[in-house]
């Protein structure tokens, strides 16, 4: 799988430039089932990652631009009336599709912002009493601005906990700036991006990732971590059970795309500030993520770390 992982990485990476980790983390978070949070400031290229990982991937894309006045019918869809047919018919909304860019998703309501998570959380839309299944795969990236305030529901706790992984693009440095304005000297790379896997290859993979084997010792590590996150002082809630979840499957999607078929201490270690910091809730109230990110380095510098051959069974 490390050939396939790799072109999708080369190719979303000449468009998306010096961004390889982030593109790896998205990529693991589809396989793992999840969906992404891209908290970062305007123009640092989230939208343009969400349509070319769509491109290589071979799969629909949709688009919300979310606003204050938005209802969660404009997400979902609803039936409306046609004077050809005499009836109601449903005109489906922008979630059905393979990967969904949820872009701005703090400046919808609360009811807005829970219309799109339950569809996350479930799969399924339900739209006057008909439930209809999500075209698998069903992924999400919702991005926010961490910069503005005005006219913005920032996500609460219990929801944003719904979110696989909370990621940033970041400012790239000169180099990677150099080389973008170069890239983009005559012609938008995305244009002419082609796909370098199918929509089956992709289930297949995904399908791969869930048959990684977990130790038992990894499975305590994996608990000791989030255990952990339960005993600081500072922290009024830790990790919950679905976080722990959450990060054992991403790293065995990690540990999938690396090419092994078994789970190890350092995929878990490589995923767990991207899966959990965002999940910590301070006892002096919300607290950056960058404070968060620090809390779980120190937690996984102290939580002991198994010594084991991890790929046997049994």
């Amino acid at each position: 799988m490390r050939e396939e992982v790799q072109k999708i990485i080369d190719n979303v990476g000449s468009v998306i430039i010096g961004k390889e980790a982030v593109i790896k983390k998205l990529l693991a978070a589809i396989l793992a089932d999840g969906h992404v949070l891209l908290e970062d400031v305007p123009g640092t290229g989230k939208t343009k990652l969400a349509k070319s990982l769509a491109a290589s991937l071979g799969i629909r894309m949709g688009r919300i631009q979310f606003t204050p006045d938005m209802l969660p019918a404009d997400i979902t869809g609803l039936h409306v009336y046609s004077r050809e047919s005499e009836r109601f018919e449903l005109k489906k909304g922008p979630v059905f599709t393979n990967i969904l860019l949820a872009d701005e998703i703090n400046r919808a309501t609360p009811r807005t912002q829970a219309g799109l998570l339950e569809c996350m959380e479930e799969r399924q839309v339900t739209i006057d009493g008909e439930t209809m299944e999500l075209e698998r795969p069903f992924f999400v990236i919702a991005t926010q601005n961490p910069v503005e305030t005005a006219g913005t529901f920032p996500l609460p706790e219990a929801q944003t906990d719904r979110f696989m992984m909370k990621l940033a693009m970041g400012f790239p440095d000169r180099e990677e700036e150099t080389a973008i304005l170069q890239a983009y000297s005559q012609e938008d790379p995305l244009e002419k991006l082609q796909p370098v896997m199918t929509k089956e290859e992709l289930l297949s993979m995904k399908e791969e990732a869930k048959r990684v084997y977990v130790h038992p010792l990894v499975a305590g590590y994996l608990a000791d971590i989030a255990g952990a996150t339960r005993k600081q002082e500072k922290v009024a809630m830790g990790v919950s059970p679905r976080g722990t979840l959450a990060l054992m499957r991403a790293a065995k999607a990690l540990a999938c795309m690396e090419g092994r078929d078994y789970l190890i201490p350092d995929d878990v270690k490589a995923l767990a500030p991207d899966v959990l910091s965002h999940r910590l809730i301070f006892a002096y109230g919300s607290s950056g993520q960058e404070e968060a990110r620090a809390l779980m380095e120190e937690i996984l510098a102290q939580v002991p770390v198994p010594v084991e051959d991890f790929g046997k069974r049994g």
